[in-house]
């Protein structure tokens, strides 16, 4: 080939062995980085240990080092995935992440088959599930209403509660919306809680105490839905309603979930920590596509989803400009155009890239003596000058 992608730290390792053979260049896409696993794992001096048997943690950040080191050009989703990823102390020597050359943003794209404002087959069956769910948990004064959508897996990083709190503390949102919280599994996932486990069900459990406390459960309605394109069939039904699409994610890495919505037709209120900030604004112009909000704050999320809710022409308008911004920026054939501008630009090149770093010997002949150690892993996750 006349130059490559490679994807993952094991994709990357062989893009550097090929490269490192052939001369052949190639660009390299993380999507996750161990280091960041290891950070949300809580690696510690006492749990690295065991976390590198399960994981194979040093094999991997050496590996992701030499991909990343010896790329041509290092591919990110947003600019917040560059600078955070990859400046982490575990890649210092490796990559510099102030070197402009070196980085390419194609942020991926919408499934515009299954994510489209046309209905598809599974519309009266969503539509006839999501109104069911409204008559049976709405009142009937109240059942008209537009509905926030909350779609989001159970997990406290997506912060369910600052969505519920956002409804507890605001007279005016619970007058103009009702809230729906989307669970895969269960018919009825807040009064069927108990047939959750875990995490699931502790989130489940303290948004049900809140409602309970504040005599809120007129106000919310919960039904599954199971894939794909019934969460886009779900979002249309909302759109002819003129709902919202709400996720207020503590934070939120890149954001696929509002720009599903949003190609649905579906106007979104996003957290403003990650990738959304970039998704959401215009960084030449300031254009807004969706509405950003601070998700540790429950009258911020609040007021933004009355921006959308209290006036017709606002929701209009953020439905266009959403609809638009997918089209023009987020769809798998702009990411392509993406790949296929940064594969030209690099195909006529050599092979060398400045100083690299050396490819272990573990990598081409992986037996036991030559594996990456124990003691290698900490010093490049622990030490603050790691080569």
């Amino acid at each position: 080939p006349g130059v490559m992608t490679t994807h993952y730290g094991d994709g990357g390792l062989v893009g550097a062995l090929y490269k490192q053979r052939t001369g052949t260049n190639y660009t390299f896409t993380g999507h996750s980085l161990g280091a960041q696993k290891l950070d949300r794992l809580g690696a510690s001096e006492e749990k690295i240990s065991e976390l590198d048997e399960k994981f194979h943690f040093a094999r991997r950040l050496v590996a992701e080092r030499v991909a990343m080191n010896r790329a041509d050009r290092v591919i990110t989703s947003t600019n917040q995935e560059r600078f955070n990823q990859y400046s982490h102390p575990a890649y210092r020597g490796a990559i510099d992440v102030d070197n402009d050359d070196k980085f390419s943003v194609i942020p991926p794209g919408v499934n515009r088959e299954i994510f489209t404002e046309e209905k598809g087959e599974e519309d009266e069956l969503i539509k006839n599930r999501v109104e069911s769910a409204v008559e049976r948990d709405i009142p009937p004064d109240r059942g008209a209403l537009p509905l926030v959508i909350c779609s989001s897996r159970l997990d406290r990083k997506k912060n369910h509660m600052g969505l519920v709190k956002a409804f507890v503390e605001s007279e005016n949102l619970r007058e103009v919306a009702n809230l729906a919280i989307v669970v895969r599994g269960e018919e009825n996932p807040l009064r069927d809680r108990g047939r959750y486990e875990g995490e699931s069900k502790e989130i489940l459990d303290e948004i049900a105490s809140i409602l309970e406390q504040n005599d809120l459960w007129d106000a919310v309605t919960s039904f599954p839905l199971e894939n794909q394109k019934e969460l886009a069939a779900a979002y249309r039904w909302a759109g002819e309603r003129r709902s919202v699409f709400a996720l207020t994610a503590l934070y939120e890495p890149f954001g696929l979930a509002p720009l599903e919505a949003m190609s649905c037709g579906l106007p979104a209120v996003v957290t403003n920590q990650g990738g959304p900030t970039e998704s959401m604004i215009d960084e030449d112009t300031g254009k807004r596509y969706g509405v950003l909000v601070d998700p540790e704050d429950p009258e911020e999320i609040a007021d933004g989803l009355l921006e959308l809710l209290t006036s017709v022409e606002t929701w209009k308008k953020y439905r266009q400009a959403g609809l638009n911004r997918v089209l023009s920026r987020y769809t798998w054939e702009q990411t392509a155009k993406g790949y296929g501008r940064i594969l030209t630009e690099i195909e006529a090149k050599s092979g060398v890239v400045g100083d690299e770093i050396p490819v272990p010997e573990f990598y081409t002949d992986p037996s036991p003596e030559k594996d990456i150690d124990l003691d290698k892993l900490k010093e490049l996750y622990f030490s603050t000058d790691a080569k």
